[in-house]
C-alpha cells in the first residue's frame, strides 16, 4: 500500500493509453500538487508531456491541435471550466481523468459541450488526495472546522469524504468504520463516508477475506494537542518544524548567506535517495551520515580531476550526470542540516526540548513549574518557544489546584507576549481537559506512561533523551490491531471482531511527521499495514494558527485562567 506508487501507476497508465505523441497536461488547482508530489517534471517529460497548463474558466485563443491533452481534475471543481474548454478546444484530442466519482449528469454536460467531438476518453482515477509519502496523505485544509471546533465547515466535510472514498477505492477497500466517541466531526465524517460506500456499493471491493476486514479509523486532533507542540528531532519532522515543508518544497530564502539555487529545494523520498534513507534519522545520526556523504563526494570529485587518457575522458562523460546529481544532493542536504543546526543553537532547543519531554512524560509539578518559569523569563528563549512551554505545562497540569498557570502567563505578558498568553488560553478551551474525552497523560495508565527512551548518538553535544514522548495515535492503533480498543471508539454499523491487517487512520485537524514516523515503525513491527492521513500536515506554528481560528476574538476576551 504505497500511495505514491498508486498515484504514479494511475498517471503512467493514462499516458500509455493516450498513445505516442506530444502531450499537454491540463490540471486544476487541487490536482497540480497531487501530480507534482508523485512525479518530477523531468519524469513526465520523458513520457512526452512537454507542456503543463492550469484549467481556467476563461476561453483561450491559442490553437495547439498538434497536442494531445491529458486532463486530470477534480469533478467537483472543474466541470464548468471543462465545458468552457471543450466549447472552444485548443488541443486536438482530450483524455479526461477525474480523481473521484463522476456523476452521469456531469458526463452529460461534457458530452453536450463537446460539439467538435475532441474527447477521446473519460475515466475515474482514484487519486483525490496528496500522496505525501508511501503511507502518508494530506488534504491541505488548514482549518476544517467552524469556530469553537465542534462543527464542520461544510465544504471541508465534503472534501474529506470525497478524499477518503477515493483512497478506499484506490486501495480496493470496503472497510468497517470506527470513530472517536464524543467528537461530532468524527461521527459526521464517518456517516458521510459510509453513505458514499452504500450508494456506490458495487465499486467498493472488500479489501480482505472474511474475518480480515480493513478498518477506517477517524480521530480528532483535539484529543492529542501535545504532539504538534513538541520540538522534533528526526530529519523530516525537524525540517517541517524549524523551516517548513509545503508539498515537499522547502524555502530557505531566509537562511543567512544562502545561494540563489538553494533558496527553494525539493525534499521527496521518491526522487531523493539520501532523503528516503534518512528522513526518520535523528539529528545526531544525520550529522554522521552527512559527513560520510561529503567524504564520498570528495573522493569522487578527486577521481574526476584525473583525466589523463581517452579512457578517463570516456568514464568522465559516462559518470558526469550521476556526479552532477550527487553534487546537487550534497549541496542541498549540507545546507539544510547546517541551517537546522544553526536554529537549534540559536533557539536553545536542546535545553527546551529536554524540559518539554519531562513535561509530557513523568515530570512532577513543582519541578516543572520551576524549570518552565526560569526558561520563559530568559531573553535568549524566544517568545514562540516560551509560548509552547507554557501551553504544554497548561495541558499537563490544568486540573491541579494551585497549578501556577497564572504566574506563567504573567511572565509571558511581562515580556510583551500578550497575544501568546491569549493563545495559551485559547488552546485550553480548544483542547484542554474539558474538551477532551480520552486519557491523554496516562493518569489511568494511558499512552504517555508507556514510554521508551531513544538516545541520540554520534554528534557531539547530542547525548540526552529527547524522544520519550509517544503520540496518542500509537496507543490507539496498537489497541485496535490487538483487539483491545475500548467502546469509546464505536463502530458505525455492526461491530467487526476479526483479524485487523489493514488500517486507514484519518485525523481531523491534521497529522504530524512525528506521527508519520510512529506509523512507519508500527508498519515495520506489526503484521498490519497502516496508512495515516489528515486534513493537513502540522507543525507547532500551523497548529497554533488552527487553534486561534477556532476561538473567535470576542469569545477569547471573555475567558480567563
Amino acid at each position: 500500500m504505497d500511495l505514491v506508487n498508486i498515484v504514479q501507476s494511475y498517471i503512467l497508465k493514462i499516458l500509455e493509453e493516450a498513445g505516442p505523441g506530444m502531450k499537454v497536461m491540463l490540471l486544476d488547482a487541487e490536482t497540480t500538487p497531487i501530480v507534482s508530489l508523485a512525479f518530477a517534471q523531468s519524469a513526465l517529460m520523458r513520457q512526452e508531456v512537454y507542456l503543463f497548463e492550469r484549467l481556467q474558466s476563461k476561453p483561450h485563443n491559442e490553437d495547439l491541435r498538434h497536442l494531445k491533452c491529458i486532463v486530470i481534475a477534480r469533478p467537483e471543481d472543474s466541470i464548468k471550466m471543462l465545458c468552457t474548454e471543450l466549447a472552444n478546444p485548443r488541443y486536438g484530442s482530450y483524455y479526461i481523468n477525474f480523481t473521484n466519482l463522476i456523476s452521469k449528469a456531469s458526463i452529460k454536460q461534457l458530452a453536450e459541450a463537446d460539439m467538435q467531438e475532441v474527447v477521446r476518453d473519460i475515466k475515474e482515477i482514484y487519486t483525490d488526495y496528496l500522496p505525501i509519502g508511501a503511507h502518508i496523505f494530506g488534504l491541505n485544509i488548514p482549518s476544517p472546522l467552524q469556530p469553537l471546533g465542534s462543527r464542520w465547515v461544510e465544504s471541508s466535510l465534503q472534501r474529506c469524504s470525497q478524499a477518503l472514498s477515493s483512497l478506499l477505492l484506490a486501495l480496493k477497500m470496503s472497510p468497517a468504520i470506527r470513530y472517536q466517541d464524543g467528537s461530532g466531526p468524527a461521527s459526521l465524517l464517518a456517516q458521510s463516508v459510509r453513505q458514499i460506500i452504500a450508494r456506490e456499493g458495487g465499486l467498493f471491493e472488500a479489501g480482505a477475506a472474511e474475518n480480515n476486514t480493513p478498518i477506517l479509523l477517524i480521530l480528532d486532533r483535539r484529543e492529542d494537542p501535545v504532539t504538534p507542540l513538541l520540538t522534533q528531532w528526526t530529519y523530516q519532522a525537524m525540517v517541517h518544524e524549524l523551516v517548513g515543508i509545503n508539498n515537499n518544497r522547502v524555502s530557505l530564502a531566509n537562511t543567512p548567506g544562502i545561494t540563489k539555487d538553494l533558496q527553494d529545494i525539493v525534499l521527496s523520498s521518491s526522487q531523493d535517495e539520501f532523503y528516503a534513507a534518512n528522513l526518520y534519522s535523528n539529528f545526531g545520526e544525520i550529522g554522521q551520515t552527512i559527513k560520510i556523504l561529503m567524504e564520498d563526494f570528495q573522493n569522487k570529485a578527486k577521481s574526476h580531476q584525473k583525466i589523463e587518457s581517452i579512457s578517463d575522458m570516456k568514464n568522465f562523460v559516462e559518470n558526469y550526470p550521476q556526479f552532477k546529481k550527487m553534487s546537487g544532493t550534497v549541496s542541498k542536504h549540507v545546507t539544510l542540516v547546517s541551517e537546522l543546526s544553526r536554529l537549534v543553537g540559536l533557539r536553545k532547543l536542546l535545553e527546551i526540548s529536554e524540559v518539554e519531554q519531562e513535561l509530557v512524560s513523568d515530570g512532577d509539578h513543582s519541578t516543572m513549574l520551576k524549570q518552565v518559569s526560569e526558561l520563559i523569563q530568559r531573553e535568549s528563549v524566544s517568545l514562540e518557544d516560551a509560548r509552547r512551554l507554557v501551553m504544554l505545562f497548561t495541558l499537563r497540569f490544568e486540573s491541579q489546584s494551585n497549578n501556577g498557570i497564572r504566574s506563567l502567563l504573567s511572565h509571558l505578558r511581562k515580556r510583551g507576549g500578550e497575544s501568546e498568553a491569549r493563545q495559551v488560553q485559547n488552546l485550553q478551551r480548544f483542547a484542554g481537559i474539558n474538551a477532551r474525552h480520552g486519557d491523554l497523560f496516562g493518569d489511568s495508565g494511558g499512552a504517555t506512561n508507556q514510554i521508551t527512551g531513544k538516545f541520540f548518538k554520534g554528534l557531539k553535544g547530542v547525548e540526552n533523551v529527547y524522544t520519550q514522548h509517544q503520540p496518542l495515535v500509537k496507543k490507539i492503533v496498537e489497541d485496535l490491531v490487538r483487539g483491545r480498543l475500548k467502546n469509546n471508539f464505536p463502530f458505525l454499523g455492526a461491530p467487526f471482531e476479526g483479524k485487523v491487517t489493514n488500517v486507514v487512520v484519518f485525523i481531523i485537524g491534521g497529522i504530524t511527521y512525528e506521527e508519520a514516523y510512529t506509523v512507519h515503525q508500527m508498519n515495520a513491527n506489526l503484521r498490519t499495514q497502516i496508512i495515516l492521513g489528515g486534513t493537513s500536515i502540522l507543525n507547532s506554528t500551523s497548529f497554533i494558527q488552527q487553534v486561534d481560528q477556532a476561538i473567535p476574538p470576542a469569545t477569547a476576551k471573555n475567558q480567563s485562567i
